[in-house]
């Protein structure tokens, strides 16, 4: 179906805005300040529908180096949907990430439709929701990452992504109403997380560390800038067990699930030290 009315442009920043409302209102519960760092992660990937001037449908396509792209906030409006609009800026995402291995957290009812575009199922990530507060650890190699050069973030976050993402990773953990904390080792950092206020509570990711001892210890200092008592939502792979026991052993509860999936092979990412994914929209 093609309905001359019906147009796909790339949206400007405050465009963005429209998509993460949408969001919100499927349940996605987004952090009060994403849009203004996905949209540094490449200012080219936003797309928007529009029919008869009006926005029904969105998707981003985000490009990171050379070989990479990440699809998320495929979204049609409910009055639009089952009429072609949603294949049509499908489509549109695909061709813009063409020659790409192209990642995706998808819902688990789409995952059928997905392999049909020649994505396969990586594993699951698992939402998991607890309350905040609690009592910081005594540990004093817990840092505020402002204090950590960021040449040695940047470089610490590459092992858990496959491709560079330091545009988007300066401003996400420099956004406002966020803690960003890291470990420091001798010297060295072995491992970081950020915790950031959303529409409801907060959402801790990315959660990355050398051991389980470390991500835990980092999990309760963000945990404990929360506000006591208010929702906490960590994203997990479901591979890593020692993320789904973390979780477990502060009574989370499973809330929400989807399934990462790749056009091409798998990246080789640290799985095993990954605590709490970054993002689902955006990777």
């Amino acid at each position: 179906m093609h309905d001359k009315n019906y147009t796909i442009r790339t949206m400007s920043r405050k465009q963005v805005d429209i998509v993460i409302d949408w969001a919100a209102q499927e349940g996605w519960n987004p952090g009060l300040h994403d849009a203004d760092c996905y949209y540094s992660a490449d200012p080219n990937g936003f797309l928007l529908g529009l029919l008869d001037h009006e926005p029904i449908a969105t998707i981003s396509g985000i490009k990171y180096g050379e070989s990479f792209g990440f699809l998320g906030f495929y979204l049609v409006k409910p009055e639009y949907r089952g009429k072609g609009y949603g294949i049509q800026i499908w489509n549109a995402g695909l061709k813009y990430l063409d020659g790409r291995n192209i990642g995706l957290d998808g819902v688990v009812a789409q995952q059928d439709n997905y392999k049909k575009n020649g994505f396969v199922l990586a594993y699951r990530n698992i939402r998991y929701q607890g309350i905040g507060g609690g009592n910081p650890p005594e540990n004093p190699d817990i840092v505020n990452l402002s204090a950590v050069p960021f040449e040695t973030v940047d470089a610490y976050d590459r092992p858990f992504f496959p491709a560079n993402r330091s545009r988007f990773i300066k401003c996400w953990i420099n956004q406002p109403e966020c803690y960003a904390l890291g470990i420091m080792q001798n010297g060295k950092l072995t491992g970081y997380g950020v915790i950031r206020t959303c529409r409801s509570g907060y959402k801790i990711g990315p959660l990355f560390a050398d051991s389980p001892e470390m991500a835990e210890s980092l999990f309760l200092a963000l945990k404990a800038k929360a506000k006591q008592s208010e929702p906490v939502f960590l994203d997990i792979p479901e591979v890593n067990h020692h993320a789904v026991a973390l979780a477990e052993r502060y009574n989370m509860k499973v809330s929400f699930e989807t399934a990462r999936m790749y056009t091409g092979e798998a990246p080789d990412i640290q799985v095993n030290r990954l605590f709490g994914v970054t993002s689902f929209e955006i990777g």
